[in-house]
C-alpha cells in the first residue's frame, strides 16, 4: 500500500488537481509546480546536514535542571534540501509584486522600489534606539520631518509617532481621550460606534475600559445622525467613526456629527485606515476630528502584513495635544532636534502625558519609506493618488452593478472601495464559492464577509496603482464567476482546481488546529 507523503492524503500516480482534470504523474508533481512532503517528512531527527561535535557525555550532569528530556524532533535536511524548500513555498505565495491584490480596506498598494532604497540606506537601516541623540540626528531629523506633514495633511494640531499599526494607534488615541476625561475630572464610560465603523473600534474602547453601544446606518449605508445625537449624553466619552466608512462611502455629516458630540462634552476619534481616498482632498481637523490614526502601510506605501512591520500615528487635535504619549521629537531654532522623554516634558509644556505606548520612538524603516513617497509625490501627486484610488473603484463598482448585488451604489459615488454581496446567487452558492473561484483566475480574493452590515459582502479596493488593463482582467473574472454563480455551476463549489491544494476546511482548521506534527499512521 502507498503511503502518503503528506496530511493532504496525495499517493504517487493519483491526480493533483480534486476534479480529475489533471492528468496524474508519477512524481505528483505538475511541470513546475513541484509537489512535495512536509518538511517533517522530509528529514529525519536521525540525520544532520551539518557534521556536529559529540555531545560530551556528562553535559545533562552539567546542565542539570537545563538538559533536555526529550528528542528536540526537528528534521534533519542538507542545505540544497532546506534551500529548496523554502523557494517552493515562495513560489505558492501571493504578493503585491505578483498581481493585484484587491483586498478591500487593506489598501494593498505598490510599494515603490525608491522608498525601499532610502530605508537601506546605512544611516537609517543601522540606527539603534539606544543610540545618543547627538548620533542619530538624521533619524530624528527624518520622524520630525514625516510629523510636520502628517500634522499638515490632516489639518490637525499634533501627532504620536510611536504607535506600531492601526489598532495601537486607536488605543494611543482613546488613551489620549481618557487622560483628557481625567484631567478634568469627567468619569465618562460610554464610547459610540457606529455600524459602519472598523471593528477593531469597539474592541479598542472596551480595552481601554469603556463600553460601547452601536449607532444604526440608514440605508443608504451612512450614520445615521439622528440616532447619533438621540444617543449623546454627559456619559458619552466620544465617537469613533470610520471615514470614508467600511461600506466605501464618505460620511458627509461628520462635521455636524463632531459640533454635537463636542456640545456634549465628548471626543471624536476617526479610524483613519482609509485616509488613501481623501488625502490631499480633505482635512481631517477641519471636520471637527480630535483623533486619528494614519496606517503608514496602506496610506504612504510602506510594505504591508508580512512585509511589515506596520506603523499608525496617531493626529491629534489641540484639545488632545498636551495629553499624547512620550517620547516625540522637538526641533530647535538652531536646527537640533531633541527627543522630549520624561525628563524633559517639562520643559515642552507637556507633562500631561498619559505614559508612553512602547519602549522606543517607532518603526524607522517606515518612517523613512512614508517621507520618501510624501516628498517624491509633493502635494500635487498625493492629491492625484487619492483621486485615482477612487477612479479605479468606481469604474469597478459601475462595470459590476449590473453582475452582482451592489447594495449601495445608489448613495452616490465611491471612496477607495467597491462593495458587493452574494444576494442573487443559486441556492446554496455564496461568496466563499466566488472568492475561492477567483483564485484559479489568478487573482487574490477580496475582503470577504466584511463589512458585517452586508450580508455576504465582497470588498474590492484596487488602489491607485492598477492599470486599467489589469483592472479590466479582474472584472471579466469577476463577471465570469458571478454568473457562474448564479447559474449554480457545481464546480464553482469545489474550487480552488488549479491551486496547489484544493478547498481546505477553514472553519474546522480554526476550531481545531493542528499546532505539533506526529507522523503519518504507517497502514
Amino acid at each position: 500500500m502507498n503511503k502518503p507523503i503528506n496530511q493532504s492524503g496525495w499517493k504517487p500516480g493519483t491526480p493533483v488537481a480534486s476534479d480529475g482534470s489533471a492528468h496524474p504523474t508519477v512524481t505528483g508533481n505538475k511541470a513546475l509546480m513541484l509537489e512535495e512532503p512536509l518538511i517533517f517528512e522530509s528529514g529525519g531527527a536521525d540525520i544532520c546536514g551539518v557534521d556536529l561535535p559529540e555531545t560530551p557525555t556528562d553535559l545533562p550532569s552539567r546542565l542539570g535542571a537545563f538538559a533536555r528530556k526529550d528528542a528536540i524532533g526537528l528534521p534533519g535536511l542538507s542545505e540544497p534540501q532546506t534551500v529548496r524548500h523554502y523557494t517552493r513555498l515562495s513560489r505558492q505565495n501571493y504578493g503585491i509584486d505578483l498581481g493585484f491584490f484587491p483586498l478591500g480596506s487593506c489598501t494593498m498598494k505598490h510599494n515603490p522600489r525608491l522608498n525601499e532604497k532610502v530605508a537601506r540606506m546605512p544611516g537609517f537601516a543601522d540606527v539603534h534606539p539606544m543610540q545618543p541623540t547627538d548620533t542619530v540626528q538624521g533619524a530624528l531629523g527624518v520622524m520630525n520631518e514625516l510629523a510636520h506633514w502628517l500634522i499638515t495633511l490632516t489639518g490637525m494640531h499634533g501627532v504620536a509617532m510611536s504607535p506600531k499599526a492601526g489598532a495601537h494607534g486607536e488605543l494611543c488615541g482613546i488613551l489620549c481621550i481618557r487622560a483628557a476625561l481625567e484631567a478634568r475630572g469627567d468619569a465618562r464610560k460610554v464610547v459610540l460606534v457606529p455600524e459602519s465603523a472598523h471593528g477593531t473600534n469597539p474592541a479598542t474602547a472596551a480595552f481601554a475600559g469603556y463600553s460601547t453601544e452601536d449607532i444604526p446606518a440608514t440605508a443608504e449605508g451612512r450614520v445615521d445622525l439622528e440616532a447619533l445625537k438621540a444617543r449623546l449624553g454627559p456619559d458619552v466619552a466620544a465617537v469613533m467613526i470610520t471615514n470614508p466608512n467600511t461600506c466605501g462611502l464618505f460620511e458627509r455629516d461628520l462635521k455636524e456629527i463632531s459640533d454635537a458630540v463636542h456640545a456634549a462634552g465628548g471626543f471624536v476619534y476617526c479610524d483613519g485606515a482609509n485616509f488613501n481616498a481623501i488625502m490631499g482632498r480633505v482635512k481631517p481637523g477641519d471636520l471637527g476630528v480630535d483623533a486619528m490614526h494614519i496606517n503608514l502601510h496602506k496610506t504612504f506605501s510602506t510594505p504591508h502584513g508580512g512585509g511589515g512591520p506596520g506603523s499608525g500615528p496617531v493626529v491629534l487635535s489641540e484639545a488632545l495635544s498636551p495629553f499624547g504619549p512620550l517620547p516625540f521629537t522637538a526641533k530647535t531654532a538652531d536646527g537640533y532636534v531633541h527627543l522630549v522623554e520624561e525628563e524633559n516634558a517639562q520643559e515642552y509644556d507637556h507633562v500631561q502625558a498619559f505614559g508612553r505606548m512602547t519602549a522606543f520612538h517607532g518603526q524607522m524603516g517606515m518612517f523613512t519609506r512614508a517621507l520618501t513617497y510624501i516628498l517624491s509625490h509633493g502635494a500635487d501627486g498625493l492629491r492625484q493618488a487619492a483621486g485615482d484610488a477612487v477612479l479605479n473603484a468606481n469604474y469597478i463598482l459601475r462595470q459590476l452593478e449590473s453582475d452582482l448585488d451592489a447594495p449601495f451604489a445608489a448613495s452616490g459615488p465611491c471612496m477607495h472601495e467597491a462593495l458587493f454581496s452574494d444576494a442573487g446567487f443559486a441556492e446554496g452558492f455564496s461568496t466563499l464559492d466566488l472568492a475561492k473561484g477567483l483564485i484559479d483566475e489568478g487573482f487574490h480574493p477580496m475582503t470577504v464577509y466584511f463589512p458585517l452590515v452586508v450580508h455576504g459582502a465582497m470588498l474590492v479596493e484596487p488602489t491607485e496603482t492598477e492599470a486599467k488593463s489589469g483592472i479590466d482582467q479582474f472584472i471579466m473574472a469577476m463577471r465570469s464567476l458571478a454568473e457562474r454563480a448564479k447559474a449554480g455551476d457545481a464546480a464553482l463549489k469545489s474550487a480552488p482546481h488549479h491551486a496547489p491544494r484544493a478547498r481546505l476546511d477553514e472553519a474546522q482548521a480554526a476550531r481545531n488546529p493542528r499546532l505539533t506534527w506526529s507522523a503519518p499512521d504507517e497502514t
